[in-house]
């Protein structure tokens, strides 16, 4: 199984308050991923996509994050594909209260990797025959234009925008959607297909009061 962090766009989630300490957990990271990769894998994963607030500098070139990034939001989202479709599980409830303590977002991954653990457990019994305990997680399917959240879609902008402008990365939505109006436009030399999508885009953030 492969692990990829990527960065975290947008948090769409609801924001957590207050947040517990991630001083509760006593684990190394290690522990973290070989729990993640036992209960992702019996799930029939083979990618672990991990969305951390970092910028992609932050990022290795193995998918791992860099010993010294810095990450500000303890929100972390994991998804991944599953024998009962993708599954996405995002979480903030923890945050780092003292220097020792595990950092906010290794706390967060291991809380849902906690999660998936007890989600089996359900099975134990023989009710949940139709993985019934996994429904509420599973993602979203791709919405109009093949996004299938507002994260994607903001994704999608900061990949645009990105060989045209040295800020995409931190750019906000509102900012990365008014610089690719004009990068687009079939007026000024965009493409009928990337415009639509712009739109779709735009439409899709609104929606989640992004822009």
């Amino acid at each position: 199984m492969r692990f990829q962090i990527e960065p975290l766009t947008v948090w769409t989630d609801p924001v957590t308050s207050p947040r517990r300490s991630s001083g509760v957990f006593r684990a190394s990271w290690k522990s973290t991923l070989d729990l993640l990769q036992r209960e992702a894998g019996l799930l029939g994963a083979d990618l672990v996509v991990l969305q951390v607030d970092a910028g992609k500098a932050d990022i290795r070139q193995d998918g791992m994050l860099r010993a010294r990034a810095h990450v500000e939001f303890p929100g972390v989202v994991v998804s991944f594909s599953s024998d009962h479709g993708p599954l996405r599980y995002a979480a903030d409830t923890y945050q780092q209260e003292w220097g020792g303590a595990l950092p906010a977002w290794q706390a967060n991954v291991r809380a849902i990797a906690l999660t998936l653990e007890a989600l089996r457990a359900v099975d134990r019994y023989g009710v949940t025959r139709r993985a019934e305990q996994y429904v509420g997680f599973r993602a979203l399917p791709a919405a109009e234009g093949g996004f299938a959240s507002s994260d994607d879609a903001v994704r999608w902008m900061r990949d645009q925008a990105s060989p045209h402008a040295k800020d995409a990365d931190t750019a906000t939505p509102n900012g990365l959607y008014r610089f690719l109006a004009k990068q687009l436009h079939p007026d000024t030399g965009g493409t009928a297909d990337d415009w639509e999508r712009l739109d779709q885009a735009r439409r899709l953030l609104k929606e989640a009061k992004l822009l």
